[in-house]
């Protein structure tokens, strides 16, 4: 019996040691959590009590260089519901779907939801939300927001670019400067008990939202509305693909304007535009939407035909290779290796100097002097002028030129290249090199983007572009301006030809692949004064239907773009 007293009084002792060592863990435990992870916990109990809706930020200005706002906001409404508050579903179902045009097995579907909150609708305009707010049903939640607005619809839509639901840049200048445009949303926090019910009477907090910043541009509205007006009219006169205008000022790379024809309503950006509305609803939409958007200027690239004899002529002045008063004869063709090509016109110009080729815009001339350059010397001038890198426009995809390898230009090869043809640039890196060359010879970056301003109209940064490195002499810039005003006022570009004004330019018409489609792209680009180039002008016609030549095509647009805007610059 001692002994199974003694086993009892073990057990006893044992028990009472795992309480006791239990016990000092829980309190140790009951310490660590009120001591040590107490805020953790504390933060943890407020969230749970604490309801929380987003205030949204109105996003920053789009403006033009004089002030005039390109895109905007309205205020609209974003209407929400939260289960547990509501008092009468029923009544609020019929309520959200008489105001709101919705289903009733949408709406069904999100108010019976067991979630924290649940977003019926958004963009929902601000009568409408009052209206909603002024039944005053428990549970329905109406918030304000914003929505992106284009005061202007189609205008400049392939340079702004626009926004998605939630305000964020998707494409064009609304995405390159997103950082800049996005402000930062508030909060509002209420009070809930355990379940779910907001507290009577408890104060809300609000921290309020910090909108976002204006984007001043280098854009001009009068310019580019202009520019839309001429581009509409060659496109309907043409019956063209699409036409595309760039106005920029070759001294700084300031762009005033450009356009890229048809353009689409920014405010209703995935509605596809007429030449496309046949495919609406079917497999390919979403392909001509994309289309749609395209800015060709920057992200597609062309054969530039004979304004590429710029090119030609700036790297053989470089060299020395050809003097103004050197005499060439033509008979309509030369033949290098074993192929004959031919000039545009093809019984020949007959004994030219170098001003007169250029100015008849004589394709064996040129074909001469890419010759004397050589293969490597041409490349390499090319390359000095920029032409293998992206010009650094402020916007998205902008294409590269698609260009041989130093290996794979033969004569042949060099023969074409030496007139604007077998490689493909942008329209944009095109405008951009001949205003390098005509400035004085420094290589300029365009863009869009000028100044950030705060929403009281105090300038945050002022953007700064320098000027690049010298890319030819001031010498050969000079001689490629005097040569190409006389283009214009003696040579192919006469239709670009305005009494009273110095206007240089070059015309040029090139051929799309297949060679078989008998496809043409028409274009000009000029500048004015001659003397000193402030203003340039580039216009492309794409596939015009009857006479595609640039001379008499692409020129007059550009001419009736200068008398508008020329004395509108003084």
């Amino acid at each position: 019996m001692e002994r199974n007293l003694t086993r009892y009084r073990k057990k006893r002792y044992v028990m009472f040691m795992v309480i006791f060592f239990c016990a000092i863990g829980l309190c140790g435990r009951l310490v660590y959590l009120m001591v040590f992870r107490s805020e953790y916990y504390s933060t943890l109990a407020t969230d749970l009590q604490q309801r929380e809706r987003s205030i949204k930020a109105a996003r920053g200005r789009i403006l033009d260089r004089n002030g005039v706002v390109l895109a905007s906001n309205r205020s609209v409404c974003t209407i929400s519901v939260i289960h547990n508050q509501i008092k009468d579903p029923e009544a609020v179902i019929a309520m959200l779907v008489e105001e709101l045009g919705l289903s009733e097995e949408r709406v069904r579907k999100r108010v019976e939801k067991y979630s924290s909150i649940e977003r019926i609708a958004s963009n929902v305009d601000k009568e409408t939300g009052d209206r909603i707010l002024a039944y005053g049903y428990s549970g329905v939640k109406v918030d304000e927001d914003y929505k992106r607005t284009y005061p202007y619809g189609t205008l400049a839509s392939k340079v702004l670019g626009f926004t998605g639901g939630d305000n964020q840049g998707i494409l064009g200048l609304e995405v390159t400067y997103d950082s800049y445009l996005q402000g930062e949303n508030g909060t509002i926090l209420t009070y809930t008990d355990a379940r779910g019910i907001e507290v009577k009477n408890a104060v809300e907090e609000r921290i309020e939202p910090k909108n976002g910043n204006d984007l001043v541009t280098t854009l001009d509205y009068n310019i580019q509305m202009y520019c839309m007006q001429a581009a509409q009219k060659a496109y309907m006169q043409k019956n063209a693909d699409g036409v595309e205008i760039i106005v920029m000022n070759p001294q700084n790379g300031e762009i005033y304007a450009m356009v890229d024809y048809p353009e689409y309503d920014l405010n209703e950006p995935f509605t596809l535009i007429e030449d496309y509305k046949m495919y609406a609803g079917t497999a390919e939409e979403n392909k001509y939407q994309n289309q749609m958007w395209r800015n060709w200027c920057v992200s597609d690239t062309y054969e530039p035909g004979s304004i590429f004899k710029t090119v030609t002529t700036a790297a053989s002045l470089e060299e020395k290779l050809v003097s103004l008063d050197e005499h060439f004869y033509c008979p309509g063709y030369i033949v290098v290796e074993d192929r004959r090509i031919r000039c545009h016109k093809t019984v020949g110009h007959g004994s030219e100097d170098f001003k007169q080729a250029l100015g008849n815009s004589c394709n064996p001339v040129f074909i001469t002097l890419g010759l004397r350059l050589g293969a490597e010397r041409y490349y390499n001038y090319m390359k000095q002028f920029g032409l293998f890198s992206k010009t650094g426009i402020d916007l998205p995809g902008e294409a590269a030129t698609i260009m041989h390898s130093l290996d794979a230009i033969g004569q042949v090869e060099l023969a074409t290249m030496s007139f604007g043809q077998s490689f493909q640039i942008t329209p944009i890196q095109m405008a951009t090199t001949v205003s390098s060359l005509i400035n004085g010879g420094h290589r300029v970056t365009p863009h869009f983007g000028k100044a950030v301003s705060s929403t009281d109209g105090s300038t945050k940064e002022v953007f700064s572009y320098e000027a690049g490195k010298m890319i030819c002499s001031e010498e050969t810039s000079l001689t490629i301006r005097t040569l190409l005003q006389y283009v214009v006022e003696e040579g192919g570009g006469k239709k670009a030809y305005i009494e009273g004004y110095e206007i240089g330019g070059k015309t040029a018409t090139s051929q799309t692949l297949p060679r078989s489609d008998h496809k043409y792209i028409a274009s000009f680009v000029g500048f004015a004064p001659a003397g000193e180039p402030n203003v340039l002008v580039m216009v492309i016609i794409r596939n015009p239907s009857g006479i595609y030549y640039g001379g008499t095509i692409a020129a007059p647009v550009a001419r009736e773009i200068f008398e508008n805007i020329l004395p509108y610059l003084e």
